[in-house]
């Protein structure tokens, strides 16, 4: 036996499940299948359990692509304002935490359940856990320009004309992400943009970082930048910050401000840290010298967390004494190594802590109109795709544009390929 729909849409997190419901309530005969026995497992853990769900400012700027101009459209269309709206008809209280992101009061479960809904009111077909074994494409010899995608599944065999590709990418593997939808994109004749972890802490060589793994779980404000070693000062006017909240861990650096900077880096690369902003450190030093007889790592206990003001001074014994006692040439030299830190690091925890996946399906292979691919009939939306948010709830919001697009086109589609059936139909009668 074949099961027949008019749409299949592989994957069963949020774009996936978004997508799916407005195409079912459209009109369109949906079937949603994962190899996951649970839903939007991300939505789940997002937020601390609240999920982060949007941001309310949210453009272009804020995503990272080869094509840095693909995701223009389709965030246009559908809005953080539109998202928002939503979850209003579904009595889903939320409030603003930081800088625009937005999280559910009561729990990421609510995300969950609304978008179970809205594919309940499309009569959406769920199909999980199911795996598919293999897609295969082909025309109808007997009607021109119509034809179809055969799934081999762990359930039977489906066919569709039009097939969605909502799999995400390779990020925390333990809640079921896999390359599938890159392997697919693949098969059929499309490019890739080389996947790597996104928004995900940095590690650094265990012998140089020593000296400040005693500094674990400290957290503090700072500002960070991407530095080749060998930029030139007109790159490093060029280069993205952040200013954010930092975490020392045991292996390295953490918390928003590394996730965000992370997602530029690359290796080889360094990043620059000022571990003070807005206190103008040399200054205040100055000042303290000549009127202290305070030790320079109480004096500057003052004016950064005493941890970190340890750890400076400790490594280095010009320092080690009444400020008054120390040279204008050794304090500058200490301001400038805290408001300037240049590190590089070794890697990153990788995908098992990353929370995206950067790179993916070549948006140069997709129509940023609808999502679908210059393959007839495949669309891919969500995280597959090489288009990366900032940290704060701008991935979400693109796993709503997109799939908004894409049920929309998805719509369109179905309605020129029931005319031309019916052209066909008429015309062998």
């Amino acid at each position: 036996m074949t099961y027949k729909f008019d749409v299949v849409v592989v994957g069963a997190g949020a774009a996936g499940l978004f997508c799916a419901g407005l195409a079912g309530q459209r009109g369109l005969k949906v079937l949603l299948l994962d190899h996951s026995q649970k839903v939007a497992e991300k939505i789940r853990i997002s937020g601390g359990g609240r999920c982060n769900f949007t941001n309310r400012d949210v453009g272009p700027a804020n995503f990272l692509s080869e094509n840095p101009h693909f995701c223009r459209s389709a965030l246009s269309r559908y809005t953080p304002q539109d998202f928002m709206a939503l979850l209003q008809r579904h009595g889903i209280a939320f409030h603003e935490k930081h800088k625009g992101q937005l999280f559910c009061d009561h729990s990421a479960e609510d995300v969950i359940n609304l978008l179970l809904a809205e594919c309940d009111a499309g009569q959406v077909t769920r199909w999980q856990p199911c795996s598919i074994k293999s897609i295969k494409y082909a025309s109808n010899p007997y009607k021109t320009g119509v034809s179809s995608y055969q799934i081999d599944s762990d359930r039977g065999a489906i066919e569709a004309p039009q097939v969605v590709i909502a799999t995400g990418g390779l990020s925390i593997p333990k809640i079921g992400a896999t390359d599938f939808g890159y392997r697919l994109a693949s098969q059929f004749g499309l490019r890739l943009v080389e996947p790597r972890p996104a928004l995900v802490p940095l590690t650094f060589d265990g012998a140089h970082w020593a000296p400040f793994a005693e500094l674990a779980g400290l957290a503090l404000p700072v500002q960070i930048e991407t530095s080749a070693p060998d930029a030139t000062a007109k790159q490093r006017k060029k280069a993205v910050d952040f200013s954010e909240d930092l975490l020392f861990t045991h292996r390295g650096l953490s918390g928003p401000a590394v996730l965000q900077i992370s997602s530029f880096w690359r290796e080889g690369q360094s990043v620059r840290i000022n571990l003070a902003p807005g206190v103008d450190l040399p200054t205040q030093l100055l000042r303290a010298k000549a009127a202290s007889r305070k030790l320079v790592g109480n004096e500057l206990a003052s004016l950064v967390p005493g941890r970190l003001a340890d750890a400076w001074v400790s490594q280095d014994p010009t320092l080690q004494r009444p400020i008054s006692d120390a040279t204008d040439k050794a304090l500058l030299g200490l301001a400038q190594r805290l408001t300037g830190w240049e590190l590089t690091p070794n890697g990153s925890e990788g995908y098992k802590k990353a929370e995206v996946t950067a790179g993916g399906v070549d948006t140069r292979d997709l129509s940023s109109q609808t999502m679908e691919s210059k393959q007839p009939g495949l669309y891919f939306i969500g995280e597959v795709v090489d288009v990366t948010g900032w940290l704060g709830g701008y991935n979400f919001q693109w796993a709503w544009a997109s799939g908004f697009a894409c049920a929309e086109a998805l719509v369109a589609a179905a309605a020129v390929g029931k005319d031309r059936s019916a052209d066909i139909s008429s015309v062998s009668l």
